[in-house]
């Protein structure tokens, strides 16, 4: 799979370049997260604005791809959905589980919000 990535200092803004949403390009974002993870990248913004499509277990991977970033103290949120991709997520329920910006602005903000929260936490523990 290719993807469009631009790093930032807080976040990892990465765009699969893909019309279809499906569990092999929500595996392969797993696999890019992993490189990007190690090379120190903590927070990833996903723009899905490319995929026009989609498939119900795509949207699970992509739940269980957000847990995992949670639980390793990370951030991940998706943006760019096009109109029919939002209502099928919306459909299935996991659109609740998620953290979906309408733009990359407002998703760089939701990161930077939970950077400051977790930062506040560890001070209070």
């Amino acid at each position: 799979m290719e993807f469009k990535i631009d790093t930032k200092t807080t976040y990892t803004h990465i765009t699969p370049i893909a019309n279809l949403l499906d569990a092999k390009l929500t595996e392969s974002i797993r696999q890019k997260w992993e490189q990007l993870r190690q090379r120190g990248s903590h927070n990833l913004i996903v723009d899905l604005q490319n995929c026009i499509n989609a498939d119900k277990m795509a949207f699970e991977k992509l739940k269980q791809l957000h847990e995992d970033l949670y639980d390793g103290g990370n951030s991940l949120v998706f943006t760019g959905l096009q109109d029919n991709l939002a209502d099928e997520l919306k459909n299935t329920n996991i659109s609740n589980e998620l953290n979906i910006a309408p733009t990359i602005e407002e998703a760089v903000d939701i990161i930077n919000m939970e950077i400051l929260e977790r930062d506040l936490f560890n001070e209070e523990s």
